[in-house]
């Protein structure tokens, strides 16, 4: 960036200091890129009994299909029966095969977030005991691989396409409009449109099997591609396609019937350029914000338009510096840049980094949330060396704005020596002229014949040949003068320094751009951390098996109660009483009592209702706070004989 009205240093260092201070201020919950933020039954649990399903809760709505949750038994082999069902968005459940024998279970997933990223992992539960297990409980790769580096590669291509596609063509309209008749520009532009389209076919291409299975095979199935189609990020896919092929328009009236106006008709058709170029900038820089991070979670009406704007900023400041470069490099010396184009990229320039501060700080506000999440995330460690990689671009780009002032100062002095050259050339055209035509009136009619007969048969070829020979080395010259400029060397080789680093930057962005956000990597790791603490209370049904005595005839048995799912809120009781022989059998009264000492509830009391011999019920039990409770059953079993057994139950 070339900046002649950019801030000084201090301006500068204030400005990052301020952006810094406003990303952590206030920062509240935001969503992106879908993680496990609990599962039933829990990460590392042992239960009692074999759950009926297996539920997995996500931090924002998931895409599934049939194969995504997998749970499978201690030799590898499936147990689960049919596809997930989901639940409100972003809790799916997978029903068990029934009568699951006791061992650790592994629970694999494979889903897709809301912001198109695939999202894999595996955990470990176990019935009765924990067991050996064949399955590595590793977590899946989800979108890695030979198809996840190539999906890579076309995520960077197609950003790359952008900036050169509309920062190519704003530096031509704002900066420098002669640029649209130099051929160097004109294919520096096309070649952006290109990139971006063969990046797009690309990536639609790849989707079905970068968020599936990862084989090169499913890249041409077209039922695959089909259900591509059908998802947010296929139909953002095609809309850019669609996008392009307006942009393709505007690309060749730019280098068409723009190049070939008058300077007044140019005017007229720039302001039409103008709006058009910049509704199809917005279009497909659109297709990226509806479909990624900033489509989901926190304030995602206001994310959006936010991260259109910093596409169209960044594609404007790198693209109009790589069309600044090859311009510098590659154009033709009898078409240098002038000064005022290269002063009005610097204040384009400048507004696009104001608007890149502003934008990316509210960005990074959406997806950190906490200062640790800087350091303790690899999200955050990724952000702060693109902070550091635009500092040193601003740093270099202070440089290039002096090299661009005393190419200013220069610029009329070269001007005037050009001038004076070329006076001297037509002097001595002139000069020449009337020797030659005093020349031929001294030789006569038979010299003069002589030379007419030579011009007549090789004149107007030997012509050509010279002023092609002229032109030449005219131009060698120009280049010479041009790059005998130590101004416009320094400024080339700091414009060259800038489009380095900013191409280490934008792969810097692409690469974050496919990071789980740091706040969803700091509430998974809390949530993973306390499903696996030890005083985690497991999960599934409790049951209590209490032999009693009444001391009376018959008074001796066994009374089981079962309650389900043994969590805060209501709750299923099932009460079974067993004779001595292990038969069912009827007493005249049983009561349920339960109390939690440690916090003073209870005794709360439940009054199960008779269903068959030997089974009394109750539905809609609430616990109301979890923790260790002690479930009291009182059996009667005459009108004098009763007791009461308790035994202590973790719930919740």
């Amino acid at each position: 960036m070339t900046q002649t009205t950019a801030p000084r240093v201090r301006t500068l260092v204030l400005l990052f200091l301020a952006a810094a201070c406003a990303l952590l201020a206030g920062a509240g919950p935001a969503s992106a890129h879908a993680a496990l933020t609990g599962s039933d039954p829990r990460q590392g649990a042992v239960v009692d009994r074999a759950p009926a399903q297996v539920s997995l809760t996500f931090s924002e709505s998931v895409s599934m299909d049939d194969d995504s949750v997998r749970v499978l038994d201690p030799k590898g082999k499936r147990v689960d029966d049919g596809g997930p069902t989901g639940t409100g968005g972003t809790t799916y459940a997978v029903k068990l095969h029934a009568g699951l024998p006791d061992g650790t279970y592994t629970v694999t997933y494979q889903v897709v977030s809301a912001d198109s990223h695939p999202v894999a992992g595996a955990y470990t539960f176990s019935v009765g005991a924990p067991s050996e297990t064949s399955v590595s409980a590793t977590a899946q790769a989800a979108g890695g691989g030979f198809i996840g580096g190539l999906y890579g590669v076309g995520r960077y291509v197609s950003y790359a396409g952008f900036a050169v596609l509309v920062g190519g063509a704003a530096f031509v309209l704002a900066c420098w409009p002669r640029g649209a008749g130099v051929r160097v520009v004109q294919r520096f532009v096309v070649s952006g449109w290109l990139a971006l389209t063969a990046a797009t076919l690309l990536l639609l291409l790849l989707r079905g099997s970068y968020t599936g299975s990862g084989k090169v095979a499913d890249v041409f199935d077209l039922g695959l591609l089909g259900e591509v189609l059908q998802t947010k990020t296929g139909a953002a896919l095609v809309s850019r396609l669609l996008l392009l092929a307006a942009a393709a328009l505007f690309v060749a009236v730019l280098f068409g019937a723009y190049d070939k106006r008058e300077d007044e008709e140019r005017r007229d058709l720039t302001f039409g350029l103008a709006v058009g170029g910049t509704v199809v900038a917005a279009g497909l820089a659109a297709t990226w914000a509806m479909s990624e991070h900033a489509s989901v979670g926190l304030q995602a009406g206001l994310a959006m338009p936010v991260d259109v704007v910093h596409l169209i900023a960044v594609a404007t400041w790198f693209g109009g510096l790589a069309a600044l470069l090859v311009a510098l490099y590659r154009g033709p010396a009898d078409t240098p840049v002038p000064t005022d184009a290269v002063r009005r990229f610097s204040a384009v320039a400048f507004g696009s980094v104001v608007a890149l501060v502003v934008t990316g700080t509210y960005q990074s506000w959406r997806q950190l949330g906490s200062w640790t999440a800087f350091t303790d995330t690899r999200y955050g460690q990724l952000l702060l060396a693109k902070i550091a990689l635009v500092a040193v671009l601003v740093g270099i780009a202070y440089f290039s704005r002096r090299w661009t002032a005393r190419l200013a100062d220069t610029a009329a002095v070269v001007v005037r020596q050009r001038g004076k050259a070329r006076g001297e050339r037509e002097k001595a055209g002139a000069k020449a002229s009337g020797d030659s035509k005093g020349s031929g009136n001294a030789k006569g009619t038979g010299a003069s014949k002589g030379s007419g007969n030579a011009k007549g048969s090789g004149g107007p070829q030997r012509a050509a040949q010279l002023a092609r020979q002229r032109a030449a080395v005219d131009a060698a010259r120009q280049k010479r003068q041009r790059d005998a400029d130590p101004h416009r060397f320094a400024l080339r080789r700091s414009v060259l320094a800038e489009a380095g680093v900013a191409v280490v930057l934008l792969a810097v962005t692409t690469v974050l751009t496919q990071t789980e956000p740091g706040r969803t990597q700091e509430e998974a790791t809390a949530a993973g951390a306390s499903s696996t603490a030890p005083s985690a209370p497991s999960t599934g049904a409790v049951t209590l098996d209490m032999p009693f005595d009444t001391g009376g005839q018959d008074g001796k048995g066994l009374v089981r109660v079962e309650l389900d799912p043994a969590r805060v809120g209501a709750n299923d009781l099932h009460l079974y009483v067993e004779g001595p022989d292990g038969t069912a059998v009827d007493v005249p009264e049983v009561k349920v009592a339960l109390t939690q000492e440690a916090k003073d509830i209870g005794p709360l009391p439940v009054a199960p209702d008779h269903i068959t011999t030997g089974h009394w019920s109750a539905s809609g039990v609430q616990i109301p706070v979890a923790g260790d409770w002690e479930v009291a059953v009182t059996v009667r079993t005459s009108d004098i004989d009763q007791v009461t057994v308790s035994k202590n139950a973790q719930i919740g």
